[in-house]
C-alpha cells in the first residue's frame, strides 16, 4: 500500500479503517487480525496496536481477547467520530474546579433554560487536564431547579455522569466551534503564552424532553476533530440551485 505523506501512518490507518467500517467493508462486523492489518498496511504490529487502541477508545470497535476485533453495533450513530477529548479514556482526563456559585439568571439564561423571573442558575469554571497537561478552560451554567444539590466536588468529575445519576435522560448536544486567541487571563490559568491559537467550543446539552440542562463555553488548546458524514445528493442539488 502506497504511503500517504499528508498523514502519519497511524492516522492514515485510523481514517482508512473508519472509511471501510462506514462503507460496510466488514459485513460480518469483524476486522482482520492485527497481524493481517500490519501486513496489509506494511507497518509494524506496534503501529497497528496504536491505531486499534484509538478506535477502541472512541467507541468504534471492541477487542475480545482470543476472539478478534469487532465493530460496535452503535458505532455509526454519530457523525462526529472523535476529537482530542473524546479520543482519550476518562482515566486520563481530570478536572480542577476554579469556582462554583449560585447566581440570578440573566435574560439570556432564562431563554436558554426556560426559566421564570427570579430563578437561579449555577455557574462554574474548571480546567480540564489530559495526560497531566492543562488543555481546556470550561465555563458552564446549569439551572438550579434541576440540580439543587450540586456541589464543588461534583464538577471535578464528569457532568454527564452527574446528570445521569440524578435520573435524567440525556438526549443530544448542539455544538459550535470558533477559532480564537488566548487572552492574558486565560494564559495565566492554562500556563501558556498569550495570543496562542485555540478553539472556542459552545455546547447546549439537552435532556430527552428538550430542556437544556447545561450551557458551556470551552476554550481548547491543541484541538482537532474528525467527522465522517454521508453524501446527501438532495441537499447537494439544492445548494447548487440556490
Amino acid at each position: 500500500m502506497k504511503e500517504v505523506s499528508l498523514l502519519n501512518k497511524k492516522e492514515f490507518i485510523i481514517q482508512d479503517l473508519l472509511s471501510k467500517i462506514y462503507q460496510r467493508h466488514y459485513p460480518d462486523g469483524k476486522l482482520p487480525t492485527q497481524r493481517e492489518l500490519a501486513r496489509a498496511y506494511q507497518v509494524s504490529r506496534y503501529t497497528i496496536q496504536e491505531a486499534i487502541s484509538k478506535l477502541r477508545d472512541i467507541g468504534i470497535i471492541k477487542v475480545v481477547q482470543g476472539s478478534g476485533i469487532f465493530v460496535r453495533r452503535n458505532a455509526k450513530q454519530n457523525p462526529l467520530i472523535y476529537n482530542s477529548i473524546t479520543a482519550t479514556p476518562y482515566k486520563r482526563i481530570s478536572s480542577k474546579p476554579i469556582y462554583l456559585k449560585r447566581i440570578k439568571a440573566t435574560e439570556a439564561d432564562k431563554r436558554t433554560f426556560e426559566l421564570e423571573n427570579g430563578e437561579d442558575i449555577w455557574e462554574f469554571q474548571r480546567i480540564r487536564i489530559v495526560n497531566y497537561q492543562i488543555v481546556q478552560i470550561e465555563r458552564s451554567k446549569l439551572p438550579y431547579k434541576l440540580f439543587p444539590n450540586l456541589e464543588l466536588k461534583d464538577i471535578a468529575h464528569s457532568i454527564q455522569a452527574y446528570v445521569l445519576k440524578q435520573k435524567y435522560t440525556i438526549s443530544h448536544y448542539i455544538t459550535s466551534y470558533t477559532p480564537v486567541l488566548i487572552n492574558k487571563e486565560q494564559a495565566e490559568l492554562m500556563g501558556c503564552k498569550k495570543g496562542l491559537p485555540a478553539m472556542k467550543i459552545q455546547n447546549r446539552c439537552l435532556l430527552k424532553d428538550g430542556i437544556c440542562y447545561e450551557y458551556s463555553e470551552v476554550l481548547a488548546l491543541d484541538y482537532t476533530c474528525t467527522y465522517i458524514t454521508p453524501f446527501n445528493k438532495e441537499v447537494h442539488s439544492q445548494r447548487r440551485q440556490n
